[in-house]
């Protein structure tokens, strides 16, 4: 068939690759210059960075396969670590090599900076949910998840780990999406937990090896492009894009633009992704020549004057030394304040963990439609718009939140629906 994928972010990527391996003639539109949607590299005063910083984790297992498809070196441009959330006074814990439940639970038992009550009192809470099958009733937020904990175990561990994999307060969080991020990163296989950081612009990671896959395939790439209108065509289950037909279209734009090309064809649909409300995350980039931070990704404690939950050493990575990412996510009311004043209170929180150094601020970058709210019980639109009209993206309806892997997967069912009945 011909078809048109609109979107060049991850799951637009996903699906073009997987439409091209199926024989299918793809045309890929992409409104910004280059591909990677919120996930790309950008040059920052002369520095090939990204948008923000992002992690991978071992059971992102369609995402490393993808990869792998269009030849980018995983090992080359991942470094890959055990699962550590240690903070800067050495209070955490650290997953182990091996099965990932049994060095969890190894962790737990070894964490820094905890009593034996909190260590019990928490592995009895994370075998209950084991026992049932890391699942809740719909309706509970994270919070409500952990109420039990000990509030030591929710501000080192919980609360971090929430916003880092949904970016959204654990107040407000979904807790079933939280536990099925748990199940695979423990029960996923050997590796599943670990952390896979980038050691290279994520450009690298998948973009530019996707571009190059495609276009020695036959497939086009239009970038720069912003699409208009999507139209039926009478009495067939193809559909016009700007006027140019094809068999079938997945759309793996953003959900408001999406909301916009689709709203005539299924408004129920457009009006269910238009409902989708957001989270912003902040990425600060600073420079501290010769300093160290004591992990490649170091957790950070957040309060009222302290934005970052995580700090990233990108010189430790192999990348340019003395650079350090600060993310703040959850980040609406540092946004509320302005990139100013969440740069500077980072600047204040960032003197201590950086031996002496004084940092610099290199840029502050505010992505504000970060990732939707992952909240309970959220209704996200579904991955068939109308026959021969398909859906791609992080927000379509799924079981993970808004991350690289949900976003991979999402394009891919949409390429594996492309010759399914409807």
């Amino acid at each position: 068939m011909r078809i048109a994928v609109v979107g060049g972010g991850w799951a637009g990527l996903a699906a073009a690759v997987r439409a091209v391996e199926a024989g299918h003639d793809v045309t890929l539109l992409e409104m910004a210059a280059a591909l990677g949607g919120r996930a790309r590299g950008v040059d920052l005063d002369g520095l090939a960075l990204d948008n923000g910083q992002h992690i991978l984790i071992g059971a992102y297992v369609r995402t490393l396969a993808l990869m792998r498809t269009v030849g980018s070196d995983a090992d080359g441009v991942l470094c890959r670590l055990g699962l550590e959330l240690r903070y800067p006074d050495g209070r955490g814990l650290a997953v182990p090599p091996g099965p990932a439940a049994l060095g969890f639970a190894r962790a737990i038992a070894a964490a820094r900076g905890w009593t034996w009550g909190d260590r019990l009192r928490f592995g009895a809470a994370a075998a209950g949910w084991a026992a049932r099958g890391f699942t809740c009733p719909p309706h509970w937020t994270v919070e409500r998840l952990c109420a039990g904990l000990p509030q030591r175990v929710r501000a080192l561990m919980i609360d971090p780990l929430c916003v880092a994999a949904l970016n959204t307060p654990a107040r407000d969080a979904s807790a079933v999406v939280l536990l099925r991020v748990l199940r695979d990163a423990l029960f996923g296989g050997p590796g599943a937990s670990d952390l896979l950081l980038p050691r290279r612009p994520l450009s690298a990671l998948l973009p530019t090896p996707a571009q190059r896959w495609l276009v020695d395939r036959g497939a086009r790439v239009v970038n720069g492009r912003r699409v208009e209108r999507i139209e039926p065509i009478e009495g067939s289950a193809g559909w016009t894009v700007d006027g140019d037909p094809f068999d079938a279209v997945v759309v793996a734009a953003p959900a408001a633009e999406a909301s916009r090309l689709v709203g005539e064809a299924n408004p129920q649909w457009a009006a269910t992704a238009a409902a989708l409300r957001y989270e912003p995350i902040v990425t600060v980039y600073l420079r501290a020549r010769g300093a160290r931070l004591p992990a490649p990704m170091t957790a950070l404690q957040e309060g009222p004057e302290q934005p970052a939950q995580f700090a990233f050493d990108h010189g430790a990575l192999g990348g340019h030394d003395g650079l350090f990412a600060f993310v703040v996510s959850g980040a609406a009311p540092w946004v509320e304040r302005g990139l100013t004043a969440t740069a500077q209170a980072v600047l204040q929180q960032a003197r201590p963990l950086l031996a002496g150094v004084e940092p610099s601020l290199v840029r502050a970058l505010a992505e504000k439609r970060a990732t939707f709210r992952c909240t309970p019980a959220l209704r996200r639109p579904a991955l068939r718009i109308a026959p021969g009209l398909l859906a791609a993206g992080d927000h379509v309806d799924g079981p993970y939140p808004a991350t690289l892997e949900g976003a991979v997967r999402s394009g891919e069912a949409a390429a594996a629906a492309l010759s399914a009945p409807a």
